[in-house]
């Protein structure tokens, strides 16, 4: 643990050296999510929106158990679930989405969402990037795509004194301790990383690992937290040391290095930002009224939609929430398919999306914010003899609402089976594509590998001009 103003190892200045090196030490929070631009852009692309928030659903979301029902198919492909009206005329979704179901003329449903990439690992949604394997990038990569939050952040899409990019509630694979690839800087390098936050959701009762990984009654509650400091350091205490920055700024003038050796200007940058009481109000959910976080829930996806919000209040250009892989959290339903969506998945979207849909229309942020919701794949037709289903990247949907896409607007369909698009497939090169797009970036642009090799930030994706409003 760093000891500041503490008994022991001080220099006659106050800060040994020691503590001067850990303190910079501190500064690769979140991989150095305070790196500046090295883009060279002096002002940022002007585009439609400001800001992203990407939702999640770890594991494949059953597309066919969700928002392309096949009610007409024989029972071993439609499943247990019914169908409900939506507020677009003709448009059926699962039954047990009735919230989602009554703001569906708000958002555009893609159903055609399809690739060849087999892989649990986030990095198709968060990169677009279909052409690995998933034995090959199961564990994060210095050599990996850079998200598309680090390539708005390399692109300049940054504000002053506030982080770019964050991940919520916890970087993905967090619950089974590994670090999975999609949402780091890769290539483009650690400062480029997110602000990663924390969270310990406390559980309705003990999980088994192995027994309850396809659990239906057991729900993760937390709040997403803004991280510590070097073990017991916290920020609250930072925030007591008014003087931190000067402190190791005189410090290190006196010892035998050159200050700009110890401290680079984005390490400053780092103590900065968790230093700054506009960051940590953004993390206080306790500011938020009782009624508020019940709309959206308190059990940890929900707390993250919710702050989400309010990170896109705060200035944030690119948030994205990643469901986990214990509790109420992945969406791998190989077994137990039906309990696990109508006990658990299914309840805490229809109550948590609409919550943000209400939210960024009332609190005038749906013009300059884009939420989309989409999962690494969808889930095979024929049910199997667990009761759950299958990989699937084949076919899969994708939710979009806010700034900069149409209203009521459903594109794609699938087959009889919901297994292949019969018209308008989209890749996730597309759909990132079109994000870029939207925040004023050119889809068609590059960004440099660590050999200095021009790399397509889509993929070879294009914007889904069908998608866009006027």
């Amino acid at each position: 643990m760093l000891s500041v103003l503490g008994p022991q190892g001080r220099s006659c200045g106050g800060l040994s050296r020691r503590e001067v090196l850990r303190v910079g030490a501190l500064a690769t929070l979140g991989g150095g999510v305070l790196a500046s631009s090295a883009t060279g852009t002096d002002k940022p692309p002007a585009g439609r929106i400001k800001s992203v928030i990407l939702i999640d659903l770890f594991g494949g979301p059953s597309h066919i158990d969700m928002f392309d029902p096949k009610p007409a198919a024989p029972v071993e492909v439609r499943g247990e679930f019914g169908v409900i009206s939506t507020s677009v005329p003709g448009l059926q979704i699962c039954e047990h989405l009735p919230l989602m179901a009554q703001y569906m003329d708000q958002v555009t449903l893609i159903r055609t969402l399809s690739h060849g990439y087999n892989s649990h690992n986030p990095y198709a949604v968060m990169t677009g990037f279909t052409g690995g394997n998933d034995a090959q990038d199961y564990f994060s990569r210095p050599t990996d795509h850079p998200s598309m939050g680090s390539v708005c952040h390399f692109m300049g899409l940054t504000k002053p004194g506030i982080p770019p990019y964050i991940v919520l509630p916890a970087l993905p694979g967090y619950s089974q301790s590994l670090r999975r690839c999609g949402p780091y800087g890769g290539y483009l390098g650690q400062e480029y990383d997110p602000l990663f936050s924390t969270c310990d959701p406390k559980l309705d009762r003990e999980l088994a690992v192995n027994k309850d990984f396809y659990t239906d009654d057991v729900w993760a509650i937390g709040d997403p937290r803004l991280p510590s400091l070097q073990g017991e350091l916290t920020v609250d205490l930072l925030d007591r040391r008014k003087s931190l920055l000067e402190q190791l700024d005189a410090q290190a003038s006196r010892l035998d290095a050159r200050p700009s050796t110890m401290m680079s200007h984005w390490q400053k940058q780092a103590f900065e930002l968790l230093l700054s009481s506009s960051v940590r109000n953004t993390f206080q959910l306790s500011q938020e009224s009782d009624s508020t976080r019940h709309r959206y829930g308190r059990d940890i996806f929900g707390s993250s939609v919710l702050m989400a919000r309010r990170m896109v209040e705060a200035g944030v250009t690119f948030v994205t929430i990643h469901t986990e892989s214990k509790a109420n959290g992945h969406w791998d339903t190989h077994n137990n398919n039906f309990k696990m969506l109508k006990n658990l998945r299914l309840p805490f979207v229809d109550r948590a999306v609409p919550a943000l849909l209400q939210d960024l229309q009332q609190r005038g942020l749906w013009d300059s914010t884009l939420v989309v919701m989409m999962g690494d794949m969808g889930r095979s037709s024929r049910v199997n003899k667990n009761a759950g289903r299958d990989h699937w990247p084949q076919c899969g949907f994708c939710l979009m609402f806010g700034g900069g896409v149409k209203k009521g607007y459903v594109l794609g369909t699938s087959d009889a089976q919901a297994a292949y698009p019969k018209d308008h497939p989209v890749s996730p090169g597309d759909v990132c594509a079109t994000i870029y797009h939207l925040l004023g970036l050119d889809p068609n642009g590059m960004v440099p590998d660590r050999s200095n090799r021009p790399h397509s930030i889509a993929h070879g994706g294009s914007p889904i001009s069908e998608v866009l409003g006027t």
